[in-house]
């Protein structure tokens, strides 16, 4: 017999009703279900199976990450040794302290040098982030008496690469316990909630720790400051206030992601990879995201032909707009979250559209806050049970026309 499931198996009347550590159920009821299927199914046949579960789905959400997380760790590391190159110094932390000490040239450029340098930063955000998140699903599995799901697994792999490299610690285990409580939890838990938890996590961490989240510092792990005309600001931040900066500027370079910027958001080439395993499999919504991409597309040329002598971001044409900031990103895998999205298909294109416009005006009539895809999506979350049912509602009168009288 299988030593794990047996020592499960006897460990098991502990945790059930009745027994001592009965309180405790969830964090066992978690472990076993990790190791092995539930062992709660449906005998009959009245229900419509097929090999996609909520633990199928959120781990399929993960291997459509894997390209923006290895691309994290590269471009941090990346970002980091160019800087340093051009005439920076290493920031006085725990990261540049052990790499001193094994040896490690900063200002080498090479590949794997830059994954390794990289890796400091993003590693210990992620784990931050998933003991932090562990603690909260586990306390409120308890509280509530109910099982331990999967939902945070997804959310706890999407906050880390909305962050900036040299965000502290505290402030990581911060943000993910509020989006998780105020996201999610207080509404019920998993596929009960509106808002997408990771970004509301982010959006806290913004408005409470504003220099840590913004300006030129954050968005690369060296110090700078002392290196003529180099500047760490993100590209849609630089574009906000310098008009023509794009014109010098590869759009290239944007679209595989060797700018400064959040850890995971950068490459949009990454996020298509992402994109592409998302609709194979059917997880993220088409629908949702050529909304996305029509409102942008359209709102950009509309401001475009309006054109504007004060705000240089009038003038920032719709495919910039596809590979700054986090616009892949957030339409790839936070505006196709399925739970706190449109359910309709129509209502996917309203929901979708509604994103793009909001992301774009967002940018650029307000220059002070160039990056609007946060907010649009959280925006779009609060509205789409509204969509939903205005497009429930017009099928109904629909249907309900064409009755025989």
């Amino acid at each position: 017999m299988d030593p794990i499931r047996d020592a499960l198996d006897k460990a098991a009347p502990l945790f059930e009703k009745g027994g001592k550590l009965e309180k405790l159920y969830p964090l066992y009821e978690m472990h076993d279900t990790i190791l092995y299927t539930t062992g709660e199914v449906t005998p009959t046949g009245s229900h419509v199976r097929d090999g996609m579960d909520l633990k199928r789905m959120m781990f399929s959400v993960v291997i459509a990450l894997l390209p923006c997380i290895l691309w994290a760790m590269y471009n941090t590391g990346y970002q980091a040794q160019f800087a340093i190159a051009s005439g920076g110094v290493p920031l006085d932390n725990w990261q540049s302290w052990l790499l001193t000490q094994l040896g490690f040239s900063f200002t080498n450029t090479n590949p794997v040098l830059c994954v390794v340098h990289g890796a400091l930063y993003y590693l210990p955000v992620l784990i931050t982030t998933m003991v932090a998140g562990g603690i909260v699903e586990v306390s409120s599995a308890i509280i509530r008496k109910h099982e331990v799901n999967e939902g945070f697994l997804v959310s706890g792999m999407l906050f880390p690469l909305t962050l900036p490299p040299t965000i502290p610690l505290w402030m990581v285990f911060l943000g993910i316990a509020f989006g998780i409580i105020f996201g999610k939890e207080v509404f019920g838990g998993t596929g009960m909630n509106f808002l997408n938890p990771a970004l509301v996590g982010r959006a806290f961490l913004f408005f409470a720790y504003p220099a840590y989240m913004s300006g030129d510092a954050p968005w690369i792990a060296a110090n700078f400051a002392g290196v003529d005309s180099f500047t760490g600001a993100t590209w849609l931040a630089q574009a906000a206030v310098t008009a023509g900066v794009l014109d010098t500027a590869s759009w290239w370079a944007a679209f595989f992601g060797r700018i400064p910027g959040s850890m995971g958001e950068t490459s949009t080439f990454a996020c298509l990879l992402g994109m592409l395993f998302l609709l194979v499999t059917r997880i993220g919504s088409w629908r949702t995201m050529a909304g996305v991409t029509a409102g942008t597309v359209g709102t950009a040329l509309l401001l475009n032909a309006v054109g504007s002598s004060t705000n240089p971001l009038f003038a920032v044409p719709f495919y910039w707009h596809f590979v700054l900031g986090g616009w892949a990103f957030g339409m790839v895998f936070m505006a196709t979250d399925p739970v706190s999205s449109a359910f309709t298909n129509s209502g996917k294109w309203y929901y979708g559209v509604g994103i793009g416009v909001l992301c774009v005006l967002i940018r650029v009539v307000n220059p002070a806050y160039p990056e609007g895809m946060m907010l649009s999506i959280l925006f779009m979350n609060m509205f789409a049970p509204l969509i939903d049912h205005f497009i429930v509602q017009a099928n109904i009168r629909r249907r309900e026309a064409g009755y025989a009288t």
